[in-house]
């Protein structure tokens, strides 16, 4: 069996470090290529992140990395101001993007998907990887369908740039499929202090808290008369997102265009 070549832009961070290990991990399926990071050309990506020697160098160009080292797949694991020109660049090359960095706009999704099309590859973009956190957003939708009165609250930790996550917009807009605008609260609610009752999307608020100490977390809650349903989920660490990138990384190698959120390759 061809093994699925991989590529990993942003290596050295948290998410990153966890990535190249499964990568490595799974050696029977997948082959870790490189490490694409702008501060660093050459050394082993391995000896950087404390894993010892395996082979695969850093480089610091991503046109380079992709042209050299020929990876089948890009796994996208750094901020939201450079993901969308490395996923272009990837895309244009005929490398299959996956992507778990958020602040993607609907214009972006359509870009996007209209350019793997010209180019006749795939590309994945999941607000998040836990396979827990996608079957908290599918039950949530769920939901929805009954008790249309809901909040989000999402807890990450403090280093997180975009407000609200891309795991809470996910949600608002499943739960937003399945159910008609309804304004809550009290018509004459007022804000004392600004910003008190969260971000509005669709009728309903999402509230974002940013903490040391929090890795992913999230909690819909709805209600209605003389009852409450909380629906959570929570990550305690970065391993539990490895399951669906490597699920993702065998997946985009199947399709054509953008997938948007991993529940659409999980059901």
């Amino acid at each position: 069996m061809t093994k699925i070549k991989v590529a990993v832009a942003g290596p050295r961070g948290r998410m990153g470090a966890e990535a190249v290990k499964m990568i490595i991990k799974d050696s029977e399926h997948l082959e870790f290529v490189c490490g694409i990071d702008p501060k660093y050309n050459g050394g082993d990506v391995g000896v950087t992140i404390g894993i010892g020697e395996i082979g695969a160098p850093f480089v610091a160009d991503l046109r380079e990395a992709l042209a050299v080292h020929k990876p089948d797949v890009l796994v996208d694991l750094t901020t939201p101001h450079v993901v969308k020109q490395n996923m272009r660049i990837a895309i244009e090359m005929g490398v299959r993007p996956v992507v778990g960095t958020t602040g993607f706009t609907p214009e972006d999704i359509e870009e996007l998907d209209k350019l793997c099309h010209a180019n006749n590859v795939g590309a994945i973009i999941a607000p998040n990887f836990a396979i827990g956190a996608v079957l908290m957003m599918r039950f949530a939708q769920e939901a929805a369908k009954y008790m249309p009165h809901v909040e989000i609250i999402e807890q990450h930790h403090d280093q997180k740039l975009d407000a609200p996550s891309g795991t809470a917009v996910k949600t608002a807009e499943m739960i937003q499929a399945v159910r008609e605008e309804l304004r809550q609260g009290h018509p004459d609610e007022k804000e004392t202090i600004d910003g008190a009752r969260g971000g509005y999307y669709g009728g309903f608020r999402i509230h974002s808290v940013r903490l040391p100490g929090l890795v992913a977390h999230q909690e819909v809650i709805f209600g209605a008369v003389g009852q409450t349903l909380t629906i959570r989920h929570d990550s305690i660490n970065r391993e539990s997102f490895m399951p669906g990138i490597n699920l993702s990384v065998k997946k985009v190698m199947e399709y054509t265009g953008l997938v948007y959120g991993l529940e659409n390759i999980m059901f």
